[in-house]
This record gives structure tokens, C-alpha cells and sequence, in this order.
């Protein structure tokens, strides 16, 4: 399920923000916090870097709690677990409609908008002056409460395509879905 809320939610930003006031979005980076709160009222906490290239690649770069990368290649997924020196390879199941996406949402004021993915809605909150995407918040089909925090967002800078690239060290266990 965690896979699954990652790549809806990768997906869904980069279609946004080209639907957004961001019509020319070529790259996209920023530290992230991500906070899942579950329906028990604990929370659990991710924090690290998103990198994103209109090409369709994505990497999130998770630092705390654990370390994890997840490497986006249109609709192939690796998420790289070197603590636990493994590597899951996945081909994603459905492709997500980006027109359908990009009608659907809707600015509901100047700085927010909302839009559905497989019956989940997701409010976004830009900033006032840089137009950024600052927050996103939704709830998730297990019913916790999701918030995106970003920071330090740069767009359209060159990001060197190796940064995308993983491979898999020779003593890693390699699981395929």
C-alpha cells in the first residue's frame, strides 16, 4: 500500500504541476517531510529530497526514518533498500489518465486546488508568490491522514539524468512484483 500511495502520488504531481500555473515545468526538486498520521492517532514521519524531470523520471530520496529511494521510469518503479540490501523491481499495474487528471482538477481559490486519483481527493496548497506547490494533503484508502510538506523548491535547473540511474550492488536480494 505505501508503493502504491507513492506512485499515485508521483503521478499526480507531475501532472499537476503541469496543470497548474506551472505550464513549463522541466525539472522539479525539493526536501520533503511526509507525515502519515494513522486513524490510531500515531504518526510516523519521512523526510528527504524529490528529485522530478517532465521526462518521467522520479526519484524520492528518503533519509529518516530509514534510508529508501524510489526510482521512477514512466510505469517501472525500483525501490532501492540498502539497509535492508534489497531492491524491488515493479512494473506498475495501471497507468494513471493524465488528461483525465490535469480536467479534473480544480482550483478551488487562489491558492488551492483538488484532484481525485483512484477515489482518493487531494487538496494542494501553493504559496501566494512563487505559485510552488507547498503542501499536499489527502487521506489514504487505509484511512490516514497524509500531509507533503516541501521546501527549498527549484525548477527547471538542468538535473543530471545519472542522478536517476540505480543499480543494484552484486549482494543485494533482488525481488520482483
Amino acid at each position: 500500500m505505501f508503493y502504491k500511495m507513492i506512485f499515485s502520488f508521483i503521478v499526480f504531481f507531475t501532472a499537476f504541476n503541469a496543470s497548474a500555473d506551472i505550464k513549463n515545468l522541466k525539472s522539479f526538486t525539493a526536501d520533503f517531510t511526509q507525515s502519515i498520521k494513522s486513524i490510531n492517532d500515531k504518526t510516523i514521519e519521512y523526510k528527504g529530497e524529490v528529485f522530478i524531470k517532465n521526462s518521467g523520471k522520479i526519484l524520492w530520496k528518503y533519509k529518516t526514518p530509514i534510508e529508501k529511494n524510489v526510482y521512477i521510469l514512466n510505469d517501472f518503479a525500483i525501490v532501492d533498500e540498502p539497509e535492508l540490501e534489497q531492491a524491488i523491481y515493479t512494473q506498475l499495474q495501471s497507468e494513471i489518465n493524465i488528461i483525465k487528471l490535469l480536467n479534473t482538477s480544480k482550483k478551488i481559490n487562489e491558492n488551492s486546488y483538488i484532484a481525485n486519483i483512484d477515489d482518493i481527493d487531494y487538496l494542494i496548497e501553493s504559496s501566494n508568490d512563487t505559485k510552488q506547490i507547498e503542501i499536499i494533503k489527502y487521506k489514504d484508502k487505509l484511512d490516514n491522514s497524509v500531509e507533503i510538506k516541501f521546501e527549498n523548491q527549484v525548477s527547471n535547473e538542468e538535473i543530471n539524468d545519472g542522478i536517476f540511474k540505480f543499480t543494484a550492488p552484486e549482494h543485494y536480494d533482488i525481488i520482483r512484483k
